[in-house]
């Protein structure tokens, strides 16, 4: 199915409220990306250009760039990320349960949820066997954590025409591809409904500073910008906003202050959940039935 025949237009300000519980009126959702990447193959990312603009493999310099992430940068991401007891949703490549044990541990053991990021850092386009690759991020989180992954963000958010349907078929409940809206919608598959959560391209360090090559206070500036905005906004119809950090970026030094910053402005308002995915999903649901 195309996009448009998953999902019908709605707007934000046709729809009920979807009231949230104990006097919450916004939810943020933040993300921590933890991926591995295979030196065999080009880098999914650079920081830095080969010389003379002809790709090299193997490609050291951006391989240790992510590598940094994944040895020290995830580490200041934890510990920011519990001092402010923020409900977190771990994106993981299945293979990191095995490559990496030790992230994979300490993110359980802080509680925070699994969703399925592929089994390999690859676009979903150039995975051979869709179901089959599902399956095994599946299995493979479920093994390490006892309990399968309820949510799925595909490697650069790619999907082909099916991967929806792949999704739902293998036990999927809700996916973060579909940058569409500020609340959960349900797109429509095969297998029944998937819904998709407010996740974000606006707010998420690859395009800022991989990208977009902004200085380190933008996660700050735009960061509490957002906020204030869905802030206002959610007094009369309830907002979702998304945080999409990655250790090799936001974990870096002269980055991780300015989310701690973030984190600090929001966590002045009584009234934002920080939620994990799933806890969106239930509530969505929960509100949907009762209106």
């Amino acid at each position: 199915m195309q996009p448009r025949d998953r999902i019908s237009y709605s707007a934000i300000v046709d729809r009920p409220r979807l009231p949230m519980p104990d006097g919450k009126r916004m939810a943020v959702w933040t993300i921590v990306n933890v991926e591995d990447w295979s030196i065999d193959r080009p880098m999914p990312r650079a920081v830095l250009s080969p010389p003379m603009g002809q790709p090299l493999q193997p490609d050291v310099p951006n391989w240790s760039w992510h590598e940094y992430g994944m040895r020290v940068g995830f580490w200041r991401l934890l510990e920011v990320l519990q001092r402010y007891e923020v409900g977190v949703t771990l994106a993981i490549n299945g293979l990191v349960c095995q490559t990496y044990p030790r992230v994979a541990e300490a993110a359980l053991k802080a509680g925070w949820e699994f969703m399925g990021h592929g089994f390999e850092q690859l676009p979903m386009h150039k995975v051979d066997n869709q179901p089959e690759a599902i399956a095994k991020t599946i299995e493979t989180i479920r093994a390490f954590t006892g309990k399968a992954p309820r949510g799925w963000e595909s490697p650069g958010l790619t999907e082909t025409d099916d991967t929806a349907d792949h999704l739902t078929a293998a036990g999927i409940e809700y996916v973060a591809d579909w940058v569409l809206d500020d609340q959960p919608v349900e797109l429509a598959t095969k297998h029944g409904p998937l819904i998709s959560i407010p996740y974000t391209v606006e707010l998420n360090d690859i395009p800022m500073m991989a990208l977009q090559h902004h200085g380190s206070e933008e996660m700050l500036r735009r960061g509490k910008d957002q906020f204030d905005q869905l802030y206002r906004e959610s007094a009369g119809i309830t907002r979702v906003m998304s945080i999409s950090t990655h250790p090799y970026i936001t974990g870096a030094p002269h980055r991780i202050g300015y989310l701690e910053k973030l984190l600090q402005h929001i966590r002045c308002h009584d009234d934002v959940a920080m939620w994990s995915g799933e806890q969106v999903v239930d509530w969505y649901r929960s509100a949907k039935s009762a209106t």
